[in-house]
């Protein structure tokens, strides 16, 4: 079967075999690749119209016990300035959001202790009572299902936890001291409990193969995650994965316009590794299937401290300033803003 025939049946079907998308990736070129790139803008506009979704990114602690090969603020990494900041912090970049149009908030951190269930709990419940018709999604790592619990009853609507790779080798090789089945357990435990979740992984890392990435699309098709964050690897010069190349903008427009195929009515951001990596990468990512950008709404002077990778673009912008940029850069492209929820599809039914 010749990868055409191929693309048009996942489109219709919205389903894959192992076999099928390895062979795609093998055999993808740039005039195929626009063939799938059309399919994924038709299924995104099918199901979401123009519309691209804000979300207000606040990066409240770069503290983290963990020590990931690809991490630039992993444990081991010394030269990092760490911080944390307070509730009262992180409730005022809440404000400034709202005031800003903003019905989401990412609050995303390194896993980070210090921020017990109780300090959660607690913040999650001053953001509920200020701004109760705004959704509050947690990336903040694996915890205990009882963690994931009190979370979610405290008003906690969505989490994100990226699987990395469904590549068991590749995982344990990137994730010292962490375990491949625990990731897709705390997964598990947290659409059991009623969370939107989020999954996703890297495009490039070193040793990754095209069957990885097949198991990647398998693994998604699988799970059914409402939202799939997809981005390219970038190497810290400060990690064991430093002297690696970055993964490419045109394998990672793939792989999202791939995910849009399998998942029609998933949530994908166009992300920041995106932009970082190439000026236009987030406007390519929407044409390629990609509906969510999320402008960070932490201080200023904290931004450049959050640095998984380096040069990440956008550091030193005001939230207002990040926030017209880039709804002049998606009505550029072609699609309009919804400052809205912006909930996946099956929550509105």
């Amino acid at each position: 079967m010749k990868v055409k025939e191929i693309l048009g049946e996942i489109a219709d079907k919205h389903r894959a075999e192992f076999e099928e998308l390895y062979y795609l990736l093998e055999h993808l070129n740039p005039q195929s690749a626009e063939i799938l790139f059309f399919y994924a803008h038709k299924i995104q506009i099918r199901s979401y119209g123009r519309e691209v979704y804000l979300r207000g990114l606040i990066e409240f602690s770069n503290v983290c016990n963990r020590n990931c090969s690809y991490c630039g603020i992993r444990r081991s990494n010394k030269e990092v300035e760490r911080y944390r900041l307070t509730e009262e912090e992180i409730l005022a970049c809440c404000d400034e959001g709202y005031q800003l149009g903003y019905r989401t908030f990412v609050l995303q951190s390194g896993e980070d202790s210090y921020y017990d269930d109780s300090r959660l709990v607690s913040l999650i419940h001053g953001i509920k009572e200020s701004y109760p018709e705004v959704a509050v999604t947690l990336s903040i790592g694996e915890r205990s299902y009882e963690s994931y619990k009190h979370l979610f009853q405290a008003g906690a609507d969505r989490y994100l936890l990226r699987h990395e790779t469904a590549s068991e080798t590749l995982y344990q090789q990137l994730h010292p001291g962490m375990s491949f089945q625990k990731r897709r357990q705390c997964l598990q435990y947290l659409k059991e409990i009623g969370y939107q979740i989020g999954a996703g992984f890297m495009v490039g890392l070193p040793g990754q193969e095209n069957e990885d990435l097949v198991k990647d699309l398998i693994y998604l098709q699988e799970l059914q995650p409402q939202m799939v964050g997809i981005g390219p690897f970038l190497p810290h010069p400060k990690t064991p994965l430093g002297g690696f190349l970055s993964g490419t903008v045109e394998k990672t427009l793939v792989l999202i316009a791939l995910t849009r195929l399998l998942l029609p009515e998933s949530l994908i951001p166009a992300t920041t590794a995106l932009g970082t990596l190439d000026p236009r990468g987030r406007e390519k990512a929407l044409r390629a299937g990609a509906n969510v950008v999320m402008p960070n709404l932490s201080p200023t002077e904290i931004r450049g401290k959050y640095e998984l990778y380096p040069n990440k673009i956008c550091t030193g912008d005001e939230a207002a300033e990040c926030r017209l940029c880039i709804e002049h850069r998606i009505e550029d492209s072609g699609f309009q803003v919804n400052m809205g929820r912006g909930d996946h599809l099956e929550w509105r039914r």
